[in-house]
């Protein structure tokens, strides 16, 4: 979802803020992201996520992408005002 919002491969999260976004440990993220770098879906090192194999990637992921992201597509053709606008 952040790479749809920045539109780049490469994306600059520390495996801490990774953690906190995700309600999980620091460990977890640190034993996800090398299962997903041993596959070859992503490079990570020291608060760089590469990402190498989008369509893989978001394979692996729960249906809640796609329903989130179809969401996020619906709630934008409503023109939703933002918050002060």
């Amino acid at each position: 979802m952040a790479q749809d919002r920045v539109q780049s491969d490469n994306l600059y999260f520390t495996q801490e803020f990774l953690a906190m976004m995700l309600g999980s440990r620091r460990t977890t993220v640190t034993v996800v992201a090398g299962e997903l770098q041993r596959k070859g879906l992503i490079e990570y090192r020291r608060g760089h996520v590469k990402i190498l194999d989008r369509e893989a990637l978001e394979e692996k992921a729960c249906d809640c992408y796609q329903i989130i992201k179809q969401l996020y597509v619906d709630l934008y053709k409503q023109g939703v005002a933002m918050p002060g606008k």
